[in-house]
């Protein structure tokens, strides 16, 4: 196991003098919103974990809580795609979060400011939310139970700048490709449509050979991959192409991609009746030559496994209780690294399991079993952090 643990006492030497700068470049605002509960004003990117009591709320840097704020029933987090803001899917709709970090951009390195404490804002209604992508300066949020696609403008997503409706609701995914947008069609029994459209609605592509259409994700210049039960459907320069799984049934339903790889991580599926398949193979879907390999990690993982480095390496977290890192094009192996004990994937897919979340170089692995939140230095092979949190985390995601 690599194990690099940081002083606590360095870590808050350093926290102060990025605040200290912070203040002296943008200047702060200290003012508490009312009924948040803030442990400090630390000034710095922010990670906001689900949690069994609501949202919690902490410092990137130190690890820190900064807030909790009450939920009611199982929520969601996803990213925003702006350095401040996170949405939460709740039984209503998707809330914005706000997480009282303002973020200055100087050039090769950011300066942060506190704007206010972490606050619940507006929501968006949409029945049954479902996915949140965000792609070239776009972001939108989709109704499984409505059939509609929300756009909020990535650098200010606050407010809904237009809104589509599809055919008719179903479980579905939209993205923004350069102005054009890419969605899913079906219904709440079937799905199968991958439909491309203009800025001006005009229909550029359709397939509907892709059976159980589910997720997405982008590659190296502005490909988009969508998961079926069948193999994916590659969208690139306006067309589409079909690329069929090795199996009759091989089901690529959660995917990650890297903007510096033209390979599409996923994961790879074969049992159609199993209650909860446990699989050991992922896949990698080179967007160029079109082209599906499948890797035998040697170790089962979850949906919440997957997830891309800096440099577009592969990255599952196994049930193993180790960070695998492969090389996206050749699927060879770069490092393993042990962060957790051995788990197993629980059936319902609302309970908490450790989860992946990587920005840049770093990679967060959270721990349910411990309430323990893991820090681990992609480049390094290094768990360089871990702390206790004070309630049993879920997921997770980044903002700043």
């Amino acid at each position: 196991m690599h194990l690099l643990h940081r002083s606590r006492l360095r870590l808050a030497v350093v926290i102060s003098t990025l605040a200290l700068g912070s203040a002296a470049c943008a200047g702060t605002d200290e003012d508490a919103a009312p009924g948040a509960d803030v442990g400090q004003q630390l000034s710095g990117p922010r990670l906001v974990l689900t949690t069994d009591e609501g949202l919690l709320v902490l410092d990137r840097d130190s690890l820190e809580p900064v807030a909790t704020l009450p939920s009611e029933g199982f929520v969601r987090v996803n990213p925003a795609g702006d350095d401040r803001h996170v949405l939460v899917s709740t039984a209503e709709g998707f809330q914005l979060l706000d997480t009282g970090v303002e973020v200055e951009a100087h050039g090769d390195h950011s300066h942060y400011a506190v704007a206010g404490a972490p606050r619940l804002g507006k929501t968006f209604e949409a029945p049954e939310p479902g996915h949140v992508t965000v792609h070239d300066g776009t972001t939108l949020l989709f109704s499984d139970g409505a059939g509609t696609i929300q756009e909020l403008a990535t650098d200010d997503p606050t407010t809904v700048v237009d809104t589509v409706e599809l055919p008719a609701p179903h479980h579905g995914v939209a993205v923004n490709l350069d102005g054009d947008l890419l969605h899913t069609e079906g219904t709440a029994d079937a799905r199968s449509t991958v439909v491309l459209r203009g800025a001006d609605g005009t229909e550029k592509a359709r397939t509907d050979d892709c059976t159980g259409v589910h997720g997405e994700a982008t590659a190296a210049d502005g490909v988009a991959v969508v998961g079926c039960e069948d193999g994916v459907v590659v969208v690139r320069d306006g067309e589409m192409t079909k690329i069929d799984s090795p199996d009759a049934y091989g089901r690529i339903g959660n995917q990650a991609g890297s903007s510096s790889s033209r390979v599409v991580l996923g994961d790879y599926k074969v049992d159609a009746d199993a209650e909860l398949e446990r699989p050991e193979r992922i896949s990698l879907v080179d967007t160029e030559s079109d082209e599906i390999r499948l890797v035998d990690l040697g170790t089962s993982y979850s949906f919440r496994s997957l997830g891309r480095g800096a440099a577009g390496e592969a990255l599952v977290l196994g049930t193993d209780g180790a960070l695998h890192v492969l090389d996206a094009e050749s699927g060879d192996r770069l490092d393993t690294i042990d962060v957790l004990e051995p788990w197993r994937e629980p059936l319902d897919w609302q309970k908490p399991r450790p989860t992946l979340h990587v920005s840049g170089d770093t990679a967060w692995v959270t721990d349910p079993s411990t309430s323990t939140l893991h820090e681990v230095d992609v480049a390094s092979g290094a768990v360089v952090d871990s702390v206790t949190l004070p309630a049993v985390p879920n997921e997770i995601v980044s903002a700043g």
